[in-house]
């Protein structure tokens, strides 16, 4: 399992100036340096990405292991297009992941319906919502039910349309829109009252 030191660094390996094109023409090559250079470039932020859909920290660790392990065995399958694009196809393969495993262990339980979406909640204004620390809404988001927060995760985090994320979970797409609606409501209520609190 991934620890702190080993997802914010690799030992021995400094940071090479290399564009993306070159660093995955590299890999695909089977160059150790090129592929350490890879996991010390995106690790950090792939494991975040882990975070937010795994239950706990040890299956996030799990899943940006396997992650990678997934990403040197499938390079093949890139495509350059431009800067930013290796570092968003790696972050489509930990989604992925992350969804897969999330699907096989059943702790993907999702609400199948045909009705439309719910109407949007009007939460508290985004300059109340700036007040709370990244870490206490980070915490309502996983405390979510895990295909609300998976759905949430996937339209409001990673932009995702309804679209393709009911493809990806073989759902309707209205299911998607419900959920994510309802994802809304649940965090609108957890952060009222935390900024009630805040103001006691």
């Amino acid at each position: 399992m991934m620890q702190d030191s080993s997802v914010d660094c690799v030992i021995g390996v400094n940071s090479v100036s290399m564009d993306e094109r070159d660093l995955a023409k590299l890999c695909l090559q089977g160059d150790a340096a090129a592929r350490k250079e890879l996991y010390a470039r995106y690790a950090p932020s792939l494991f975040k990405v882990c975070l937010r859909y795994a239950p706990d920290r040890a299956a996030a660790e799990d899943t940006l292991h396997d992650g990678f392990i997934k990403i040197f065995d499938s390079i093949n399958k890139y495509s350059f297009k431009e800067e930013g694009s290796l570092a968003a196809w790696c972050r489509r393969v930990m989604v992925n992941l992350s969804i897969d495993r999330l699907r096989k262990e059943k702790k993907l339980q999702l609400q199948y319906t045909d009705r439309p979406p719910e109407p949007d909640t009007d939460g508290p204004p985004a300059s109340l919502v700036r007040r709370i620390p990244p870490e206490v809404l980070q915490g309502f988001i996983n405390e979510l039910p895990p295909g609300y927060r998976t759905i949430f995760n996937l339209f409001a985090v990673d932009g995702l349309p309804h679209r393709e994320i009911a493809r990806m979970l073989g759902i309707k797409e209205n299911s998607s829109s419900s959920q994510y609606a309802r994802a809304k409501q649940i965090l609108a209520h957890k952060i009222k009252n935390w900024l009630n609190n805040a103001a006691e």
